[in-house]
């Protein structure tokens, strides 16, 4: 069986664009019935797309990817799978933003450290890029929390007998008859409570 081009491409989310990679690959000549696009994140090589193209590969293959954060951005698991892909599978790999990452030339035992090196530097930057996103995602929820930003589904209407249900249940004349009669478990009774006063003021009857 001739050898195969292949290509694989991945963005982090359905919002972003791949037509960068798609381009690359184009200029190289990859049929497109041999790209195989994820859309997910690259902490992991759990992606349906991937998972499939690896088990299409026969020895003697050529796998082109734009830059090795599109393989994935875990130290371990990039140095993993790419020796599940050059020494399991026995195919080259052509990392296109990367030249010194292309295993079909370079061999040699020289030619080899220097593409180890590269390859342990660079899906180094990868993960340490991938750490970074996830702090920023973390310090924007936080600040944008502390403006009142609400995240999540917004809560459901308080029912219109609430409030006299609350007063009660805060002077201590009822106590889970509060919640039945809001329809509410007693917890939530008590969370909305707490919201309720913290809407209102300690001052508030």
């Amino acid at each position: 069986m001739p050898t195969q081009t292949y290509g694989y491409v991945r963005v982090s989310s359905t919002e972003q664009n791949e037509g960068r990679q798609l381009l690359a690959l184009d200029e190289r000549s990859v049929p497109p019935g041999n790209i195989f696009v994820d859309k997910q994140s690259g902490k992991d090589f759990l992606r349906p797309q991937y998972q499939k193209m690896v088990r299409r590969l026969r020895p003697g293959d050529l796998l082109y990817i734009l830059s090795i954060d599109r393989l994935g951005r875990n130290y371990k698991e990039i140095q993993n799978q790419w020796r599940v892909l050059t020494k399991e599978k026995e195919v080259d790999i052509c990392v296109i933003d990367m030249p010194l990452l292309d295993t079909r030339s370079g061999k040699d035992l020289m030619g080899t450290f220097i593409a180890d090196l590269v390859l342990q530097i660079l899906s180094f930057v990868a993960q340490n890029e991938r750490e970074n996103i996830r702090k920023r995602q973390q310090q924007g929820i936080a600040a944008a929390r502390a403006r009142g930003v609400r995240f999540g589904r917004p809560p459901r209407p308080l029912p219109e007998n609430y409030h006299s249900a609350y007063l009660r249940w805060k002077a201590g004349a009822i106590t889970g008859a509060a919640a039945q009669e809001c329809g509410m478990p007693l917890s939530t009774f008590r969370y909305r409570a707490e919201q309720y006063e913290y809407q209102r003021g300690p001052d508030q009857p």
